[in-house]
């Protein structure tokens, strides 16, 4: 293992029991606790698509009928992070073998003083995958590329670095996938497009699903068909 990878993937492993106790990270209590509820009382075939992450997963409201004909899970809470995400991972993923697993997580960098820097962020995504791969070794996994807003737009430095880091730890694991999305999001001046968010600036609308849909299925159907 490359010495810069050991390093990262050492760092975050020390870092979760301390971000476990966190109240950042119990404040989501209540929600996973929900997602186990629903996994009790639900039934889900084996070959859906687990979707995880933050709020524009929770949000995605047409999610179901835009995946077809992939069944969906759709696993979203508030504003996740990948520090709490990592805590959670277990809970939210192993009770579900699937065809495969999408991730967007967009929170750790936005802008403020608490960020993550992007090796950090790329470090606890290594941590959420080292988690899948010990209960699913080859089942596909997705991360979706934090997407450019408006919001955020001062963070977009640090966010986009982040997201370069994580395409090429993608690249170095099997059947692990970035997915790209930044080029769909800027406008010819090379900004957010607004037209494809909330009146936040920060959530997608239906337009911005749109585009979301036609990447990921797009992506989907590459690595593992439309049957």
């Amino acid at each position: 293992m490359p010495r810069i990878l050991f390093i990262g993937l050492l760092y975050a492993f020390i870092c979760i029991p301390s971000i476990a106790q966190s109240p950042e990270t119990n404040v989501w209590e209540k929600d996973i606790r929900k997602f186990e509820h629903l996994d009790s009382a639900e039934t889900y075939p084996s070959n859906a698509v687990l979707f995880a992450g933050s709020s524009s997963i929770r949000l995605w409201s047409t999610l179901g009928s835009d995946m077809t004909p992939y069944p969906v899970i759709q696993r979203g809470y508030g504003g996740a992070r990948l520090s709490d995400f990592s805590v959670y991972a277990k809970r939210i993923i192993y009770p579900h073998p699937c065809r495969a697993i999408v991730l967007f997580v967009a929170n750790d960098i936005t802008g403020s003083e608490a960020d993550k820097t992007p090796e950090e962020v790329r470090d606890l995504f290594l941590n959420v995958l080292k988690t899948i791969r010990e209960k699913y070794p080859d089942t596909p996994v997705f991360w979706i590329a934090i997407t450019p807003t408006g919001l955020r737009w001062k963070a977009w430095p640090q966010i986009e670095k982040a997201n370069i880091l994580i395409q090429k730890a993608c690249k170095k694991h099997k059947n692990t996938y970035f997915i790209s999305t930044k080029n769909v999001f800027l406008n010819s001046s090379g900004l957010p497009k607004d037209e494809l968010f909330r009146s936040d600036r920060l959530h997608l609308n239906e337009k911005g699903y749109a585009v979301w849909t036609g990447i990921i299925k797009k992506e989907l159907e590459r690595v593992i068909g439309n049957q």
